[in-house]
């Protein structure tokens, strides 16, 4: 499985940097999975919520990768970076739309779900959020389940910020098992919740 992790300026960075460590460990051990960090405008750097600075590994849209992880940050503070200012901006929800249409998996984190729910993905499915955004969630159509993951087949949603922890390990048990899903958690120190 290929993995494509969208950055956007205000990112929160476990929101990606956690899910990438599991992700990459389980390749390591032999899953069939590659991953990759993507920025939505381009290959240049990117800067984190708290001011991680990340160079992509490319642009998002260079390769066709089978899922796009869409990671959340900065809703709340309304700030002119971060997941509410994307769906301002209109680019990523309009991309997600597109590239969901021709066949391609989402998964969101946190408030990321938000972004995926402005492309008019969610409407009547499944899905989660950050605790304190699911009545933003339920607006934009989405049938609310309070959880750390919810699957709803070619869209998965997990909870707050770590919740992406398990959202990863998630796909690694869906992509290759789970007893190498919980190696993973267990070379992380990491017990697996998925209520």
């Amino acid at each position: 499985m290929d993995i494509d992790v969208l950055l956007f300026e205000g990112f929160d960075e476990l929101d990606v940097v956690g899910p990438f460590e599991v992700l990459a460990s389980a390749r390591d051990l032999g899953a069939m999975i590659s991953i990759a960090l993507v920025g939505v405008d381009g290959a240049d750097p990117v800067t984190a919520a708290h001011g991680l600075r990340v160079l992509p590994d490319g642009a998002a849209g260079d390769r066709r990768p089978d899922l796009y992880v869409v990671p959340g940050g900065g809703w709340n503070t309304r700030g002119p970076f971060g997941a509410r200012a994307e769906v301002e901006r209109g680019v990523l929800p309009g991309k997600l739309a597109e590239w969901h249409a021709g066949g391609i998996l989402l998964a969101s984190i946190c408030t990321g779900a938000l972004i995926v729910g402005a492309a008019g993905l969610l409407r009547g499915r499944r899905a989660t959020t950050h605790h304190e955004n699911l009545d933003d969630l339920a607006a934009m159509g989405a049938e609310v389940i309070s959880g750390r993951v919810v699957d709803d087949g070619d869209i998965i949603s997990a909870g707050g910020v770590t919740s992406g922890l398990d959202l990863a390990l998630y796909l690694v048990e869906r992509e290759a098992g789970r007893e190498l899903a919980d190696r993973v958690a267990a070379d992380i120190e990491y017990t697996r919740r998925t209520g």
